[in-house]
């Protein structure tokens, strides 16, 4: 009996249809013709109510399921679907409220949704996460009513489901084109010009127009009677680690991600890339120390483990020990290795502070240093100040962009690579770099 009473709901309609033969037996006070057909009503009203709930409850009603894939991909939208099926003999129009996990902070689901007897109706709805971690989601709530629309039945489906938000796999594999062919055409692509060749030799093979004719073997030549080249090939199995700085500098958030959480979505997006390269990878995160180091592998499971290790990743609220970060780099890493370094510097003391470790490991390593533009400044400088103070203010901001542009001078005149890039474009230019130092043959 308690299962049922807490199941049952009565609808607004009833309400009205109470309120109504209420007012009726008032005014029969005055007017005693309308006794008698208002109780004719309440009787009538008593059995559609109870035909209903009969209706409601002789058998197991709809039967409802949530569809969620495997994992999320974090900043994507991820597609969630319902499936609800209606048993009943007649058609049932239904309400439903799916537990969200708390994440994405969403108290107003309601889909609502007519089902033919015995038909099955299918929704979908999207997500997006902005963060990593164990998302949880509740019950699936089913509030199910006749056409009458007295009363209606709740019934409550599945379980607890957990999903894990992983980074941006969603992401990685709109890029995934760019190990396969560097000629294609995209916007925000840069095509990079190769300026020599790696010589790690493949085969020899007749000369036609366009070849480089500093490549002619002249004694397979001489022996073939035609021109013939030596063709080669980019150096395959090269080292490769995504080194990501998980210190407080990394916490500021654009668009609803965090700046380490780019740098994961761009870290695994990379990783890929370098896998179908042909190249070994690797992962490292610090700050003010050594949270992981995964050593450079190509087999195939390697990027699945990046994965893992990127999916656990947290920002930290120390400062980052670059000297710690060089000690371990020297230790660890002892082959020379392209160092995907993704860090953030607010001001060129800061850099200044951490640029004879960066020499220090550039001597060692090919390093490549990622930082950040800080995209609100733009806001504020293509505003158009209305007084004083958000005139000073433009030009703080002013200052700010072109302190950034001294930061990567300063890197680049100590010979250390450097990437200043956008957040949301951080995933295209970080591949791009490292498309151009596999064609300039740097590492």
């Amino acid at each position: 009996m308690l299962k049922f009473l807490k199941s049952l709901y009565l609808n607004s309609r009833f309400f009205y249809a109470i309120f109504a033969i209420a007012i009726l037996f008032l005014c029969s006070f005055w007017f005693e013709f309308l006794y008698a057909p208002t109780w004719v009503l309440s009787i009538i009203l008593f059995f559609l109510l109870l035909g209903e709930l009969v209706g409601l409850y002789k058998n197991k009603g709809v039967q409802a399921e949530r569809i969620l894939p495997q994992k999320f991909s974090n900043s994507d939208d991820n597609e969630v679907i319902i499936q609800v099926e209606n048993k009943y003999s007649f058609g049932v129009s239904c309400e439903l409220i799916d537990e969200i996990p708390i994440q994405f902070q969403k108290r107003d689901f309601l889909k609502q949704l007519k089902v033919s007897a015995g038909e099955i109706e299918q929704f979908n709805y999207s997500l997006r996460p902005v963060e990593r971690g164990e998302y949880f989601f509740g019950k699936l709530n089913v509030y199910t009513r006749t056409k009458i629309g007295l009363a209606k039945r709740r019934t409550i489906f599945g379980d607890q489901q957990m999903l894990k938000v992983y980074p941006s796999f969603i992401q990685m594999k709109k890029l995934d084109f760019l190990a396969i062919d560097r000629r294609l055409s995209q916007p925000g692509l840069k095509k990079i010009r190769r300026i020599g060749h790696t010589m790690e030799f493949e085969q020899i093979k007749e000369y036609v127009p366009g070849d480089d004719i500093r490549t002619i073997n002249w004694k397979a030549t001489a022996k073939q009677g035609e021109l013939m080249v030596n063709q080669f090939q980019d150096e395959k199995a090269q080292p490769v680690y995504s080194v990501i700085d998980t210190g407080r500098v990394m916490k500021m958030p654009f668009k609803g991600l965090s700046l380490l959480d780019y740098a994961i979505n761009s870290s695994l997006a990379f990783s890929n890339i370098a896998l179908k390269k042909k190249d070994k990878v690797g992962l490292l995160s610090f700050s003010s120390k050594i949270d992981g180091l995964l050593k450079a592998n190509s087999r195939l499971s390697q990027l699945q483990q990046i994965m893992e290790r990127l999916y656990n990743i947290k920002t930290q609220f120390p400062d980052s020990d670059f000297n710690m970060l060089y000690t371990n780099l020297r230790k660890k890493v002892t082959q020379r290795s392209l160092l995907m370094l993704y860090t953030n510097f607010e001001h060129i003391s800061a850099l200044k502070r951490q640029l004879p470790y960066l020499k220090a490991i550039n001597k060692k390593h090919v390093l490549v240093v990622i930082f950040f533009e800080n995209t609100e400044m733009d806001k504020i400088i293509a505003s158009q100040p209305e007084n004083t103070t958000a005139m000073a203010h433009q030009v703080m901001a002013e200052n700010f962009v072109q302190q950034k542009k001294l930061m990567a001078a300063e890197l680049r005149a100590h010979g250390i690579n450097t990437l200043l890039t956008k957040p949301e474009e951080l995933s295209v230019n970080s591949i791009n770099k490292y498309l151009e130092i596999k064609a300039r043959g740097i590492l």
